[in-house]
């Protein structure tokens, strides 16, 4: 199984002045990362824009960097959402060719509680074509995912390999790294808190500043 360890980006999605999507950017921005040797590319995360796209727009996006990844980097595709069933269709529907895992984030809006977010993730781990990297990102969901309830899906649901933490919450993030069973790894979601979180036993980062300074950061975090 695909391992997602070091500096993975969670890319832009460039666009033109008339809203549509600028493909020669995009062509360009997959060249500045592969350059940067970063290690993996997240396509369609937050940054990517996913919440403003339309679903033929998101196919030819995943369309387009897999055709463009001429390094052949792992590829991380973003599909997530407050909906499960809706998530889990996008599964089925959407042709994942040349990616080696999924990012989903937590249900947002809806405010489910610890025991909801559990079910949402073993709906998910039971229907995924590809490993799933869980994302607690409160600060746009509107709900956290506490340490139980991550380790709880981590132990029972074994499609799900990884988090990218972003509650910023130490506390949290060290109960998940101490308890946390073997092969399960978590990822940085906070550029600013990645090394303190990589010194507590992290595994990297999915990068957002990065895009802009790729070898730069990878080297500051001392994987290059």
């Amino acid at each position: 199984m695909q391992k997602f360890t070091g500096t993975g980006v969670a890319m832009i999605t460039p666009f033109n002045t008339d809203g549509s999507i600028d493909w020669d950017s995009l062509k360009k921005t997959i060249q500045h990362l592969t350059n940067g040797k970063i290690e993996y590319i997240v396509v369609l995360g937050t940054t990517g824009e996913s919440a403003t796209l339309t679903h033929n727009e998101k196919q030819q996006i995943f369309n387009f960097v897999a055709e463009h990844n001429t390094a052949q980097l792992p590829l991380v595709a973003g599909i997530g959402g407050n909906y499960t069933q809706e998530v889990i269709e996008g599964y089925k529907n959407y042709n994942l060719d040349g990616y080696s895992a999924i990012l989903s984030v937590s249900p947002y809006y809806n405010k489910p509680n610890q025991n909801g977010l559990y079910q949402h993730y073993k709906a998910l781990n039971d229907a995924a074509p590809l490993p799933i990297i869980m994302y607690n990102v409160p600060g746009r969901t509107g709900m956290n995912v506490s340490a139980d309830t991550t380790l709880k899906i981590a132990e029972n649901c074994k499609n799900i390999i990884a988090t990218k933490e972003a509650s910023g919450n130490f506390d949290q993030i060290m109960q998940i790294i101490k308890y946390k069973p073997q092969g399960f790894d978590v990822i940085s979601g906070d550029d600013g808190i990645t090394l303190p979180m990589i010194a507590c036993g992290a595994s990297g980062v999915i990068s957002v500043v990065a895009n802009a300074y790729p070898l730069i950061f990878r080297t500051w975090l001392g994987f290059a």
